[in-house]
């Protein structure tokens, strides 16, 4: 049998399947189809130093290949996660990757400050949330100011830090290497893909937002790019994600160079997405006589 276990950012996960922030609560709602100590990690939904209501509806969208969703980053904040959602997950014995949002520098240090203490594995640092102070333009798509925003929560942070990149940039690998001069102990690609969808009828934005964040399979083939010009630009390890819905769209991601692999929207419409990625990624290396899933990651050239 081969074997699954990859180690990020020196913490061993038993294989590279975790979920996409957003896509999976903290795992309270996939408890009866999915066990949760059989995934590589659950990476959970956004959280702040207070509770954030998101946008107003209507905030999804189907579209084709995929959705639009502009929910805003709604959760409860950082006690209610640490009161409700850590200690189910605890229970179910899964590894925790704890994606963290925040409209400004402090928001950010708050949290992690806050998660010091708990026992989780990684933090997923999302930096696509609108800066307040520079009038919310998005963290990530300024190389500078990822840069120090890295630099500022590597100084606060005892778990290893993963920052997490906007394809909504002119150069991803940029943005990359700014990261990985900040300190960051791995990065995650991508977040969603900026879009809009107008009702014709009603002559009239589909979303209260105007716009959302597109993901799915369309933007699957985007982001197996940006994963493999990130992982050929720096030596950090990667968690890949976008329109991940198979294992073979797994597989796509290891063999461009990410060490994890999220999958997201596929969630939405099938509970039982990411075992069986798991199990197809297992049944792939036994197919191919491959002993270990490490000597695909980076295999394509």
């Amino acid at each position: 049998m081969a074997s699954l276990k990859v180690n990020f950012a020196g913490v061993e996960f038993q294989n590279p399947i975790t979920t996409a922030s957003g896509t999976f609560g903290s795992g309270m709602e996939y408890g009866e189809f999915v066990d949760l100590s059989k995934l590589g990690a659950v990476t959970t939904k956004g959280v702040a130093d207070h509770p954030w209501p998101g946008n107003p509806t209507p905030r999804v969208a189907e579209v084709k290949g995929g959705m639009l969703n502009a929910i805003g980053l709604q959760n409860p904040g950082i006690e209610t996660f640490i009161e409700r959602d850590l200690p189910f997950l605890h229970e179910k014995h899964a590894k925790i990757i704890v994606n963290v949002c925040g409209h400004s520098e402090e928001e950010y240090l708050n949290v992690v400050r806050r998660l010091a203490t708990e026992d989780v594995d990684l933090l997923e640092i999302n930096i696509s949330c609108p800066n307040v102070k520079e009038g919310g333009i998005s963290f990530g798509t300024n190389p500078k100011g990822v840069e120090e925003i890295t630099k500022a929560i590597k100084k606060e942070a005892v778990q290893p830090v993963v920052m997490k990149l906007s394809p909504n940039v002119t150069s991803i690998t940029e943005i990359a290497k700014a990261a990985e001069a900040g300190g960051a102990d791995g990065v995650s690609l991508i977040n969603t893909i900026t879009g809009m969808k107008i009702d014709i009828e009603r002559q009239s934005f589909v979303l209260a937002n105007k716009t959302g964040g597109m993901s799915g399979p369309a933007v699957h083939p985007v982001a197996v790019r940006m994963v493999y010009e990130v992982a050929n630009a720096i030596s950090l390890p990667i968690i890949g994600m976008g329109g991940v819905e198979t294992a073979e769209d797994a597989i796509e991601m290891l063999l461009a160079g990410a060490t994890m692999v999220s999958v997201g929207t596929a969630n939405f419409y099938n509970p039982y997405a990411t075992m069986e990625v798991v199990d197809g990624l297992e049944n792939y290396l036994n197919r191919k006589n491959i002993s270990d899933v490490n000597d695909i990651i980076g295999l394509v050239k």
